[in-house]
């Protein structure tokens, strides 16, 4: 979940490493740095709360989660 938002964030800044982040060669420390910042505990899986907290991390962005490949349903809009 971290990662995934981190390297979309990454890839809608026009970082010059994005690459390299999504081949996981960057990202591992970027992860542990965010979630150390915002307390969320991804260990044992996440789910909506984490996401409320992830979206009040990042006010700037607007997190929307769809529930299959289509767009036919969406599980979490921020």
């Amino acid at each position: 979940m971290a990662h995934a938002l981190i390297i979309n964030i990454i890839k809608l800044t026009n970082d010059p490493d994005y690459k390299a982040y999504r081949l996981g060669r960057k990202i591992r420390p970027v992860v542990n740095h965010l979630l150390a910042t915002t307390g969320i505990d991804l260990s044992i899986g996440g789910g909506i709360s984490e996401l409320i907290r992830f979206q009040e991390y990042f006010k700037e962005y607007r997190i929307v989660v769809f529930g299959g490949l289509h767009c036919e349903y969406i599980m979490f809009d921020g």
